[in-house]
């Protein structure tokens, strides 16, 4: 069986993207697939099947960068300079560019009032900064993801970051699709929003408009969201998972939903941890990686396009600073600077220059070649577009 990077050998000799040359790397911030909204960032609503600029965003400007939609609405990117000031664009149905209007735009500006940030989150149609210990919360709040003990009406969000309620000394962030979590200095995780598969993983399916502890995790030292299950990481390097479970998203050898955390099975020595909508990759300690969930167009990297209910290794994959899983396609940046590409590809979200409709689950795309300057990535919540910086 070949494996998404086992193939990467075979794949040398593409041809790089004009944008993304090994002589001269572009110093800007990449982006490519879907755009029907601007959430590509280049001032154009037209799909891009290669990596081009985002407008004015210098990759060494921006310590994070994050990507929010769902799989037919709401795309939109939000980005953390290093400054502490925050940008967005694309999609603004619900006010999640976090200005103060429900106006779209294909460019990035400023969220309004944000300044001293630390780090940010973006779910399906919401985002999330932390700020001196405080989490400040904008857009979609049907279910109560702003945690500022209000839900708005359907279809309508908040246009400006509130704050959430009673919730300090937070240290890491997250996103679920219409949810959010926190991770407080003490090790505790905290979650709001909503809670229909268990999600808030508090032992009932009730939704929340303000911060409620997930009961019995202590020890977490980092979050990782899925549209419908959550993760985190634990002290001991083992990780625990709770939410929908359908495509087998909590890798505990069931297709059961949980409300409260459970153990994902056969995986310790957990060095990072990566959410997918509706899968979760891990890079262990050795630098080998493993992933469980929803594997329909090959996302996984294993060579199959089997769904997985336990965490199996991704064979061959190796070399790896930083994984970034998709709804349907993945992206992997290697110690040589290249971003490769795998998984489905209908609106070039691979970013090898087609919007073919061939699943690649054993031939990745050779997105960005080696010693592109890149050192992060980003692919939309549960959106077909992706980013590099």
């Amino acid at each position: 069986m070949v494996t998404a990077a086992a193939a990467l050998a075979a794949l040398a000799g593409t041809a790089a993207p004009a944008t993304a040359g090994t002589a001269s790397p572009d110093p800007w911030v990449y982006s490519w697939g879907q755009n029907a909204s601007g959430e590509l960032g280049n001032g154009s609503t037209v799909a891009q099947p290669t990596p081009g600029p985002v407008l004015g965003l210098a990759r060494e400007d921006v310590k994070s960068l994050e990507a929010g939609g769902s799989t037919t609405t709401g795309p939109f990117a939000v980005a953390l300079l290093k400054n502490g000031t925050v940008k967005s664009w694309g999609d603004n149905t619900y006010g999640q560019l976090g200005n103060g209007s429900t106006t779209s735009r294909a460019f990035p500006a400023a969220v309004a009032g944000l300044d001293g940030v630390r780090s940010i989150a973006v779910g399906c149609h919401h985002a999330l900064a932390l700020k001196n210990g405080r989490v400040w919360a904008w857009g979609y709040n049907e279910f109560g993801q702003l945690g500022n003990g209000t839900n708005s009406a359907k279809n309508t969000g908040v246009p400006r970051p509130v704050a959430v309620q009673g919730l300090d000394k937070v240290k890491a962030i997250a996103a679920g699709c219409r949810t959010s979590l926190a991770l407080r200095q003490d090790g505790t995780v905290w979650a709001w929003g909503a809670n229909a598969q268990g999600q808030l993983g508090n032992g009932n399916t009730t939704d929340r408009n303000t911060p409620q502890r997930v009961p019995e995790l202590e020890g977490v030292t980092a979050l990782a969201a899925g549209v419908l299950h959550a993760s985190v990481l634990t002290s001991d390097h083992k990780v625990k998972a709770w939410g929908y479970n359908a495509n087998g998203e909590l890798g505990n050898d069931t297709t059961t939903n949980s409300s409260s955390p459970v153990d994902v099975q056969h995986l310790e020595g957990v060095a990072k941890l990566y959410g997918g909508p509706h899968s979760t990759l891990a890079v262990l300690e050795d630098g080998s990686v493993k992933g469980w969930g929803w594997n329909a167009s090959g996302q996984l990297g294993d060579g199959t396009k089997t769904t997985r209910t336990t965490a199996v290794a991704i064979d061959g994959l190796t070399g790896v600073r930083e994984l970034a899983p998709g709804r349907d396609h993945t992206l992997a940046l290697l110690d040589d600077q290249s971003v490769v590409a795998w998984g489905a590809n209908a609106n070039g979200q691979l970013g090898h220059g087609s919007t073919d409709s061939t699943d690649r689950a054993d031939k990745p795309a050779i997105a960005i070649p080696a010693h592109s300057g890149v050192n992060h990535l980003a692919v939309g919540r549960n959106s077909a577009f992706s980013f590099a910086y």
